[in-house]
């Protein structure tokens, strides 16, 4: 099925032959649904600290930081933004001429609220001799929106989100990427130092690296820190084949296999790169200005809290493993697995001594990983569950919707009626109790991929994805859900999000 030249082409991005294979195969047998014990719910998976607890766990995490350890902001920003600009870009594809729909009357009767709004108007000047509100005086709507979307404009439509103009300041205006830059600054910093690392698109890295070099200097002159800023770009070994209906090798018009990128999956070996003790994971467009920063501030500082303590637990109880412990600890141990880890299995009662001692141990020995979560509000996207593991155990988990069997209603309902949210809000520990690096590929559930029915040149095609950064790729670390503000929360999906009170 693969010919030499296939063979070429995979070697010359870092693939093998054996796992274009099994992604062959994975597109033949799909992959399994997950087993489902329950939505994860406070006081059923998911934290919410009282007001003592929360001081005490902000107190736990600035000592953290005093202690010098090293903190980094991991933030995935390497998607263009044209999603964002669909309604838009349908506008100017359209055959009438001015704003019909409510998204499009939305967007132009309140274009001067925009951040770039000044950018566009000076755009629109130069290229058409007129200013925004002047096109729009003489009905040429399209006009302001080329030159929003287009190439020859601010080519909105291509960029990438996190150098978008998302926030005013006065005069001053700011992308999401130097939103994070403060962010890094509030809760992160250790040492005088603030890491930020984004991953980006190899198109866009050139970008990024002039508007932090513009930017940078201001703001840590603002903070008193020096920055560390570092980007990746994800591997083209974590690119996937694409397939045929029929499950054989999709290929383009030259005869080559069409490759796609891995999702956001794929990030995994990114972050398995980053040295640090600690990272936090936070998307590129969830950001606020900075009269709302002190609510994500106090809760990222929280969670990051209620992390370094169940870490320093558990490694002062790997340590109890490693000697001689007594009956009464190890029931301690299980309990803090059970209770605080969520991570629960039945039979336990029925093992020796040091076959529950090497469970414990086994369960305790991993990546660890507190997750902010919101109630739910209906917006699309992963929840915390509780799920079933390859040995038996339950332990929590994000998951997608195609990750759940729809046949199925009680999960179909757990689903729909789950209580809380996935807002991608993440810090996490990456360290052993040595202080040695885990490999964090080692932690994978590889049976927790997707498949999406794609297209190009008008043919149909099946895509692979990668088990998801925050879903299957870390399904074999220690998880705890914390609930956290819908404040926290303020994404951005559509250009008309920008016109929330959270970003004016």
């Amino acid at each position: 099925m693969l010919s030499k030249q296939d063979l070429q082409q995979i070697a010359s991005k870092g693939i093998s032959e054996e796992q274009i294979n099994n992604q062959l195969k994975e597109f033949e047998t799909g992959f399994p649904f997950l087993k489902l014990e329950a939505a994860a719910a406070v006081g059923n998976g998911i934290m919410a600290p009282k007001a003592d607890e929360r001081e005490r766990y902000i107190q736990a995490w600035n000592e953290y930081k005093a202690a010098g350890k090293k903190v980094v902001k991991f933030v995935p920003a390497s998607g263009a933004a044209s999603r964002m600009f669909k309604d838009m870009f349908a506008f100017v594809n359209a055959d009438y001429d001015v704003p019909t729909t409510d998204f499009e009357k939305k967007y132009f009767d309140n274009i001067d609220k925009f951040a770039f709004f000044q950018a566009l108007d000076d755009m629109c000047k130069a290229n058409e001799g007129k200013g925004v509100k002047d096109l729009m005086c003489e009905g040429n709507y399209k006009a302001v929106a080329r030159n929003m979307l287009e190439g020859g404009g601010l080519n909105y439509g291509q960029l990438p989100k996190g150098l978008l103009l998302f926030h005013k300041y006065g005069d001053d205006v700011r992308t999401p990427m130097e939103e994070h830059l403060v962010e890094g600054a509030l809760y992160a910093a250790c040492n005088g130092e603030a890491n930020v690392h984004f991953t980006v698109s190899h198109e866009h890295m050139a970008l990024f690296e002039k508007r932090v070099e513009q930017k940078v200097g201001a703001f840590s002159d603002k903070f008193g820190i020096k920055y560390n800023i570092s980007f990746s770009e994800q591997k083209p070994s974590t690119d996937t084949v694409a397939a045929n209906p029929d499950n054989t090798p999709f290929r383009n018009d030259d005869g080559s296999l069409l490759f796609r990128p891995g999702g956001h999956g794929a990030l995994i070996e990114n972050l398995n790169e980053i040295e640090a003790d600690v990272v936090f994971i936070k998307n590129i467009d969830n950001v606020v200005p900075d009269r709302l920063k002190d609510e994500t501030v106090t809760y990222k500082q929280l969670i990051a809290g209620i992390l370094v303590s169940a870490q320093k637990k558990a490694f002062e109880y790997i340590r109890i493993l490693d000697g001689d412990y007594t009956d009464e600890q190890l029931k301690e141990i299980e309990r803090f697995v059970s209770d605080t880890l969520c991570c629960k299995k039945e039979g336990l009662d029925k093992l020796s001594r040091e076959d529950l001692a090497a469970y414990l141990r086994g369960k305790l020995n991993r990546p660890m990983r507190v997750c902010g979560v919101v109630k739910n509000v209906g917006e699309p996207g992963g929840g915390p569950f509780l799920t079933y593991n390859q040995d038996g155990s339950i332990s929590l988990q994000i998951l997608e919707s195609s990750q759940i069997d729809k046949s199925n209603a009680e999960y179909q309902r757990m689903f729909t009626e789950g209580t809380h949210f996935n807002p991608v809000d993440l810090v996490c520990a990456v360290k052993d109790y040595e202080g040695k690096p885990f490999n964090l590929p080692d932690f994978v559930d590889k049976t927790t991929g997707f498949i999406s029915s794609k297209s190009k040149n008008g043919k149909e095609l099946k895509a692979l994805e990668l088990p998801g950064l925050w879903n299957g790729a870390m399904s074999d670390w220690c998880t705890i859900f914390v609930e956290v503000p819908l404040g926290t929360f303020n994404p951005v999906k559509t250009v008309n999000d920008l016109l929330r009170e959270q970003h004016q």
